[in-house]
């Protein structure tokens, strides 16, 4: 049966089985020379044979080529090409150092944990951040059947222990970097994001250079086209030029141009060779701009696949792989918009389709299922031959150098980071002068991050709208947190949001007083009934308040049993005195109102702000803003010193709606 693709099954339409009687090639073969070799075959198709009797110590082999075939195989954990040379490394390693002891474990049985101690210590001092990694690998190949059963408990417990992490070890990104630190300044590679210009001036870089290129190919492609309806109609050169290409286009090989000298290295046969193919050069802008389109990381764009659908010439269906998601997780079905047409360079599907467009003439001669296919100098690449047409990323991902800071620094116009803000001079007075702005450090894993960030603004800040391939919690922890763009828009954001709640807290207590009767009556200064009689009230009642005898929660009431607004008994809680014509603040009452700010702060920090605002935020704004403020500040600093440790506020609440 050969029956592919969507609607392949289902009820009735059983999937697709091998021919009866098939048996699977084993991993494991004994060649008749006494080699022993593993074959892998990854889910990202990339193959790969280890050699296992190239290790010391023979008694291992045996065990050593099951546990790697186990390790490696359908149900295993490293279904890579990087993963499975990761682990046949760490593998090679261990055994490499056991072979070499003075007296090395003829066979597992003989193994012990001061070998493995003797290990790790070796791992530990020559190379630290790999030492836990060899560990790590090590323990899950003595976990597998075929190496459990042979060495003894002591060292499956050894090997199970924690491993204390080195204390100068640095958390690695989960996105892997595809260029090395620029040399000799020391300066440290930058993870966070790009800022709004920085990244608006790289991506118009992008979009020029990926225009140039698609302008030089369809230039090309349109003097092929007309020199093979009417080569009469060119003019000389054009002619001449288009008997190249169209050379170039039925056998793939980019001749020396006329009147230059043949050479292997010859540049002027890459620049012919631009006229009908990518080559290596182009792939930085290119790749990149199709990382920014698709808001992708640079790894899942090495492995575009070719084959995709359009749906309704609105839209392009393609599968895509997405690493570290597990085992049989690898792959999603991802829908890119096409866009208007000649907005190629502004919509993921549109360039995707541009790319197929410009890659087609080297596909068909590597035949490679992969988007990125170029024409590269054979002599330069040591094949031996002058051309050759290559999928660089289908043997391996780290195949092909993608150099995106050289690629930057190298343009015309060279890219450029922002301006760094003048600091102290060596003085620590008069300031320097502010840097002229420094080379753009341009990689994938910076274009992530910043469209990442970028999707999350536009979201208003919802991470389960924003985590498009990664979990929410990957994405706060990898791509959010600590970038300044995302920390600049959340304190933007935050203090806004603080601004409008204050507001409109200060707008309810400005209505409250105006509906019952004003406001506080306010009094600095010493207490006294003569300041009170002034201020309005009676004899009585000023010598009632001085004496305390009128003190409620945190304040004084003038006349309890008739309310400014409602005139009748007072049935408000002590928190609404702060906005009654009734309240009376003097200096006496200073200290409790300090401790009820506390409190009132305390509460703040255990409640969300949507609940906190609405319900102290009005008596939190009169007591700032019309009670505090008209004492001096000798008086606050006094009461200070003199506020309670319980301010009451309990009190007032239910006990049902106490955090």
């Amino acid at each position: 049966m050969n029956r592919q693709g969507r609607g392949s099954t289902g009820p009735g339409r059983p999937s697709a089985l091998p021919d009866h009687g098939y048996q699977p090639t084993a991993p494991v073969r004994e060649l008749p020379d006494g080699r022993l070799l593993v074959a892998f075959h990854g889910d990202d198709d990339r193959r790969r044979v280890f050699d296992v009797s190239k290790l010391p110590l023979p008694g291992w082999h045996q065990a050593l080529a099951a546990v790697v075939a186990e390790r490696t195989g359908p149900g295993g954990g490293l279904r890579t090409f990087a993963a499975a040379t990761t682990g046949w490394g760490s593998l090679s390693r261990l055994v490499k150092f056991l072979g070499a002891l003075p007296e090395p474990p003829a066979s597992l049985d003989q193994l012990t944990p001061a070998h493995l101690q003797a290990f790790h210590d070796h791992r530990a001092r020559t190379t630290p951040t790999t030492a836990l990694r060899d560990m790590g690998e090590a323990r899950l190949l003595f976990a597998l059947p075929a190496l459990r059963d042979l060495v003894s408990a002591e060292v499956l417990d050894h090997l199970q222990r924690r491993l204390p992490t080195p204390r100068d070890s640095k958390p690695s990104s989960t996105a892997v970097e595809t260029e090395p630190s620029p040399p000799g300044n020391g300066a440290k590679r930058l993870t966070t994001g790009y800022s709004d210009g920085e990244l608006t001036r790289l991506l118009a870089a992008l979009r020029s250079d990926a225009a140039k290129i698609r302008d030089r190919i369809r230039v090309g492609e349109d003097l092929l086209r007309r020199y093979q309806a009417d080569p009469l109609a060119l003019d000389g050169n054009d002619r001449d030029l288009g008997r190249v290409l169209e050379r170039m286009a039925a056998t793939g090989q980019v001749p020396t141009p006329p009147a230059v000298r043949p050479s292997p290295f010859c540049p002027e046969r890459g620049q012919l060779a631009g006229h009908l193919f990518l080559t290596l050069r182009d792939l930085p802008p290119l790749m990149m701009l199709t990382a920014a389109l698709s808001e992708r990381n640079g790894e899942t764009m090495k492995e575009l696949p070719v084959r995709h659908r359009v749906l309704e010439d609105r839209a392009v269906e393609l599968v895509i792989v997405k690493r570290r998601r597990g085992t049989r997780r690898w792959f999603e079905t991802v829908t890119w918009e096409i866009g208007a047409p000649g907005r190629e360079l502004h919509n993921p599907g549109g360039f995707y389709l541009l790319m197929l467009e410009l890659t087609a003439r080297s596909r068909q001669w590597c035949g490679s299922p992969l988007l990125w296919s170029v024409w590269r100098n054979g002599y330069a690449a040591g094949l031996g031959v002058p051309d050759d047409h290559v999928a660089p990323f289908q043997d391996s991902l780290s195949c092909a150098s993608i150099l995106p800071t050289a690629w930057a620094a190298n343009r015309t116009r060279p890219l450029l980071a922002d301006p760094q803000p003048a600091t102290a001079g060596p003085d620590g007075i008069s300031p320097t002068i502010p840097g002229q702005g420094l080379p753009l450090q341009v990689s994938f894993n910076r274009i992530k991050t910043s469209m990442e960030v970028r999707r999350t603004k536009r979201m208003g800040g919802h991470l389960p709208s924003a985590a498009k391939s990664n979990s929410m919690p990957v994405l706060f922890r990898n791509y959010l947190s600590g970038d300044p763009v995302i920390t600049a828009w959340a304190e933007e954001v935050l203090g806004e949001a603080l601004v409008d709640a204050e507001q409109a807290a200060r707008q309810a207590h400005e209505r409250a007083a105006k509906a019952a009767g004003g406001g506080p009556r306010v009094l600095p200064g010493p207490v006294d009934t003569a300041a009170m009689e002034e201020s309005g009230i009676g004899p009585d009642k000023a010598r009632q308040a001085a004496d305390g005898e009128l003190d409620t929660g945190w304040t004084a009431c003038v006349d309890h049993d008739q309310h400014p607004l409602t005139r009748e008994p007072c049935q408000v809680t002590f928190l609404d005195c702060f906005h009654c014509g009734n309240c009376l603040v003097t200096r006496d009452h200073l200290p409790r109102l300090l401790a009820l700010l506390d409190a009132l702060a305390q509460r703040r920090r255990e409640l969300a702000e949507e609940v906190w605002w609405p319900r102290y935020g009005p008596a939190w704004v009169a007591i700032r803003q019309d009670i505090l403020a008209k004492f001096t500040p000798a008086e606050l600093q006094h009461a200070q010193a003199d506020k309670p440790h319980d301010a009451l506020l309990d009190l007032i609440e239910n006990p049902w709606e106490l955090p």
